[in-house]
């Protein structure tokens, strides 16, 4: 990276920032992308792993933000990322006679309609009496409970997901790079030309330069925006927690859409869990691993216990991540009531910064990023061809599901294990099974879990970038969240597995289990602590691995 100038240079490898480099590497523009941790690290592993509209935002009559995050929802789950997204129907429990869902189901109509502007591919919803909603969530209390109404939106695997964009924009042509902190903007006078990043895996400093530079480091805006000696954009974090709970907990067919005092609460389908979220609050701690305390917990339980017939309580919680919303600042304090329009703004000549939005929104998002910087690029530069664009895997993921039980017999797999791998790595299965070939005792499923193979932790250390343990454990796969012990069992095997494709020593494999057996047990005792503050304390106990030694 340091041997050339490019057009552009993307600083953040989340989301947004990925999904920059790939619009930016598809119009023909030389693109590098730095990252200071993992790709996806931050909010876009963390997030409720939805794509939808919002219907929150519908009641707050941004219709704008819904109907365009509508049409993305269709383009991402029919073209973009077929192997990735998948459609989940909530039940929306009536408990007021019929004002709520003459009010509700107006709500949701409009939404369907909107949708269906969009071209979405999703069934529309359906009224529902008691006794049905009954048949399809046993678990809701009968209490209280008059009918319901479901419908449908579609769900992601989000830090899968930003992978597949940052793999996408490599094979258009983007140098892209984890493990690189921005430590300072390089200048020619009142502009800027360049990034001055970090090698965190080999301590060297490296000048990029580049002709325009996009700040796409969602909480991290401001930090970047300071370097230039000046913000346009004003971002405010909230922190949303979530829970992980085992599907026998909860008896449904269909996930949940509850009301708060404060916003909306989800309980959502996730394979052979529950995930329930989201808190929504303000935070002004460490950005980089914000942490859940006693507090949110007992918040999100207190709630969904309140339709539940059988209260769930903290034993029953296997797994909870926590993450931050990069929130345009507004008028109002509520963290909930801050816009999630975007912005792009040329923070001093050179520099573009662009923030807020959904995680649905990212491919609108980086459009008009480029195209701000293609302003002072000069030249005919292409529009955006992204929404014509499949990530990897996704092209020819169909067919391949298709032959789903002919690839399961051929490579002596079940046909549950093969349909996680398609759901996974979609057309790319071929990539990942070849690798069987060399190594059929990878065909193993690592320790602590069904859903995982050894070859996935092999083909995540040669194909998917990944440099660390925590890389796969939370990213990679989702052990470190769907597991009891967070991934603990299977320590010492993926880092050996790594660690024969990346030439560990031994110090460094010991290094990288240590490490992230300190990271969940700082964790966990961060859960035990009664407020952010006391919370954060706790979890800082465990520095990530890419800062050890660095500060």
């Amino acid at each position: 990276m340091s041997d050339e100038v490019f057009d552009i240079v993307v600083v953040g490898g989340g989301v947004t920032g990925a999904g920059t480099a790939l619009d930016a590497a598809s119009r023909g523009l030389s693109v590098a992308l730095v990252e200071q941790r993992d790709y996806a690290s931050g909010t876009s592993s963390r997030s409720s792993k939805l794509i939808h509209g919002g219907l929150r935002y519908l009641e707050q009559l941004d219709f704008g933000l819904v109907r365009e995050a509508l049409r993305e929802r269709g383009l991402i789950f029919d073209r973009l990322a077929p192997h990735l997204v998948r459609p989940v129907s909530f039940l929306y429990p009536l408990q007021h006679r019929v004002w709520e869902r003459a009010y509700v189901g107006a709500g949701i109509a409009m939404y369907d309609g909107l949708a269906a502007l969009a071209r979405n591919p999703l069934p529309t919803h359906r009224h529902l009496s008691r006794s049905s909603a009954l048949k399809l969530a046993p678990g809701l209390s009968r209490e209280g409970l008059i009918g319901a109404i479901r419908y449908w939106d579609a769900q992601v695997d989000d830090a899968r997901h930003t992978l597949g964009l940052a793999r996408t924009a490599a094979v258009y042509g983007a140098a892209m790079a984890s493990s690189a902190r921005v430590t300072g903007l390089l200048r020619e006078g009142d502009r800027v030309t360049g990034v001055q990043a970090l090698d965190l895996e080999s301590g060297r400093t490296l000048d990029i330069r580049a002709r325009q530079v996009i700040n796409a480091t969602g909480v991290w805006t401001d930090e970047i925006q300071e370097m230039a000696g000046r913000g346009t954009i004003k971002v405010r974090a909230s922190k949303g927690i979530h829970l992980v709970i085992p599907k026998d907990r909860l008896h449904s067919e269909t996930g949940l859409i509850l009301r708060t005092e404060k916003s909306v609460l989800f309980v959502i389908p996730w394979g052979k869990h529950w995930i329930i979220g989201t808190t929504d609050t303000d935070w002004n701690l460490d950005l980089a691993h914000p942490a859940a305390s006693r507090r949110d917990i007992d918040y999100l339980l207190s709630h969904v216990n309140t339709v539940l017939d059988e209260p769930l309580a903290r034993d029953d919680v296997e797994g909870i991540y926590a993450g931050l919303r990069p929130l345009l600042f507004g008028e109002s304090d509520a963290t909930s009531k801050l816009t999630r329009e975007h912005a792009v703004s040329q923070t001093v000549p050179g520099l573009i910064s662009v923030a807020g939005g959904k995680y649905t929104t990212y491919r609108v998002m980086a459009e008009d990023a480029v195209d701000a910087a293609a302003r002072s690029l000069g030249g005919r530069i292409p529009q955006s061809c992204t929404a014509e664009i499949p990530l990897v895997g996704g092209d020819g993921f169909r067919p391949a599901w298709n032959r789903r039980y002919k690839t399961a017999t051929q490579w002596g797999l079940t046909t549950a294990q093969t349909e996680n791998l398609l759901r996974r790595h979609g057309a790319n299965i071929t990539e990942v099974l070849a690798m069987l070939q060399e190594r059929p005792d990878l065909s193993s499923t690592l320790p602590g879990s069904e859903d995982y193979l050894a070859v996935e932790v092999a083909y995540a250390a040669r194909h998917e970038g990944a440099l660390h343990l925590d890389d796969v454990l939370t990213r990679r796969t989702r052990l470190s969240i769907e597991s009891w012990d967070r991934g603990m069992a299977a320590t010492k095997q993926v880092a050996e597995l790594m660690g024969f494709e990346l030439g560990w020593d031994e110090d460094t494999i010991t290094r990288e289990i240590q490490h992230y057996q300190g990271r969940v047990t700082a964790e966990r005792e961060s859960q035990e602590q009664p407020d952010d503050q006391t919370a954060d304390a706790a979890r800082l106990g465990a520095p990530d691995v890419r800062m050890l030694g660095r500060g």
